[in-house]
């Protein structure tokens, strides 16, 4: 895919025509469409029309045109390598961030055009939100843990007790990040720390969850326990991230607690998207708890529960930073129309991140993140790993060819 990557100046206007377009919201592909770009926004979407006269032309026949997709749960700085603790650990704060530019980079060229990272090292990511040719990044920072909890190795460990948990909170918040994220279970990532067991008591995620808000700031939870979930669910969270309903020896998903969760309207980041890789491996205790894992998202979703994807990329081989694509099947798997599954992926993504106003739909007024895979990922989905360009911001990352000066006479093929 590097080899098709084009730095070919463009014009202001350009228009992406297709055989079809998925808006984002409605169950149906527009056929035969248009999309207009002016600068970095959408400004027009149609269907069966030609082109102003005045742009430049990316025709792309048998293609559908997406918006671009969002992954709500990522870690740049975690390289998607065999041992990505290891080697954040050995790098610098520059070499951390390279890598994290590079990271941010091939999720944009893999049509992952918005992501939410929910643990860096020292702030890392807020420092490459903005920049060109990458992907719009909602970030939390080093996530909130206990001392020598599941994941302090990325700075987020806090005192005990409600007054410390505050003072972390605060600390996020000075910094300027987007959420906060806080690791009230225990996680496999860490050695020493068990994703059955609860991190923080009620009054500290009370506390973490109050002064979140005070400060106009969603929260989110990495919860795997009952014990974590049940207890982050009180304190009030706005998301639970993995959901895994983990047990030492098993998953055990109370059918009360699944409908509690439902009834709370509370985001759950269902952890979706896997790449198959020649020799690398689910853990152990993962891979045999993944059937009950799958089993227990289909019934939070018969049960109505709000879910989105967060692929948790980075975290080995199997994570590259574009795993949001490989969610798509994931949602189909767990019961999802392809449909319900694209628009998981973009419109409601968008509005977890908040994001609602410009991303995850393709329509006037929205930026300009677009994908384009050859044929209909509706009926094939393996479809949506064959692109064939992707716009960030109105400026392509991807494309197999530059547009071309338009004089409004050509027919559409």
């Amino acid at each position: 895919m590097d080899g098709m990557t084009t730095t070919t100046p463009r014009a202001t206007r350009i228009v992406l025509r297709a055989a079809r377009l998925f808006d984002g919201v409605t169950g149906a592909l527009v056929p035969d469409p248009l999309v207009l770009i002016d600068g970095s926004r959408i400004c027009a979407v149609d269907s069966g029309v030609r082109p102003p006269a005045d742009a430049a032309v990316l025709d792309l026949p048998g293609a559908t045109l997406l918006p671009g997709l969002i992954d709500t749960h990522v870690h740049l700085a975690f390289d998607a390598s065999a041992e990505p603790v290891r080697r954040l650990g050995e790098r610098t704060p520059d070499e951390a961030l390279a890598a994290m530019t590079a990271a941010a980079r091939a999720a944009a060229r893999g049509g992952v055009t918005t992501v939410r990272d929910l643990g860096d090292r020292d702030y890392l990511a807020l420092e490459l939100r903005g920049r060109p040719g990458l992907p719009t990044i909602v970030a939390a920072g080093p996530p909130l843990t206990t001392p020598g909890g599941h994941c302090h190795f990325l700075g987020g460990a806090t005192g005990r007790g409600a007054t410390a948990v505050r003072r972390a909170v605060r600390d996020h918040v000075e910094r300027g990040v987007d959420v906060v994220k806080v690791m009230a279970s225990g996680g496999n990532l860490t050695p020493g720390s068990r994703p059955e067991d609860a991190q923080f008591t009620s009054a500290e995620l009370r506390a973490a969850v109050d002064e979140a808000h005070r400060n106009g700031l969603p929260i989110t939870a990495h919860a795997h326990g009952i014990s974590a979930i049940a207890g982050a669910l009180s304190a009030g969270v706005d998301g639970l991230e993995h959901v895994t309903f983990w047990t030492s020896d098993g998953i055990s998903a109370p059918p009360e607690l699944i409908q509690h969760i439902a009834d709370c309207r509370v985001i759950v980041g269902a952890t979706l998207g896997v790449r198959s890789v020649p020799g690398a491996t689910v853990p152990p205790p993962v891979a045999a708890r993944a059937q009950s894992i799958r089993a227990n998202l289909r019934r939070l979703r018969s049960a109505g529960a709000s879910i989105v994807a967060g692929s948790d990329a980075g975290l080995g081989a199997a994570k590259p930073h574009d795993a949001a694509r490989y969610a798509y099947a994931a949602l189909l798997d767990i019961g999802c129309s392809p449909a319900e599954a694209m628009r998981t992926l973009t419109s409601a993504a968008a509005a977890v991140c908040g994001l609602a106003h410009r991303k995850g739909r393709l329509a006037p007024g929205y930026d300009g993140d677009i994908v384009a895979v050859d044929g209909d990922p509706f009926a094939d989905p393996a479809a949506i790993h064959r692109l064939r360009a992707v716009y960030v911001g109105g400026r392509p990352v991807l494309s197999a060819a530059p547009p071309i000066p338009n004089e409004n006479t050509r027919s559409r093929s």
